[in-house]
């Protein structure tokens, strides 16, 4: 069996460094907006907002450069984590697990990357 996830696309946010546990482990949570390739009814592209961790040492030094529209590539893993309400009720969490990020736009300006691939990121 293979649970392998390939992504490409610009961070809709900066990204958000976090140290969790008792070892107090960082992880970098990002939010990667990815555009379909095929346009919808209205001749437009849809943009899909997929959540990412990323949960090694490196993400310390990462941090900075993980900037609003930064064009990237993950590979990782889906992740679906289950939450128990109170009212015993589940809720299901669907997230990609980052293994590995590369940066995709090394010296480019922001304005021209954006421009180039049209996705609005607000």
């Amino acid at each position: 069996m293979m649970n392998k996830v390939m992504l490409i696309g610009r961070l809709a946010k900066d990204s958000e460094l976090r140290y969790v546990g008792v070892e107090n482990k960082p992880v970098l949570n990002l939010t990667l907006a990815v555009q379909r390739p095929y346009l919808n009814s209205n001749g437009e592209k849809d943009v899909d907002f997929i959540p990412v961790s990323y949960w090694r040492r490196a993400a310390e030094a990462l941090n900075p450069y993980l900037k609003k529209g930064k064009l990237i590539s993950i590979m990782g893993r889906v992740n679906i984590r289950v939450l128990e309400r109170e009212d015993g009720t589940k809720r299901y969490i669907t997230q990609i697990t980052s293994e590995e990020i590369q940066f995709l736009d090394y010296g480019k300006k922001k304005e021209e990357t954006n421009e180039k691939d049209n996705v609005k990121i607000s």
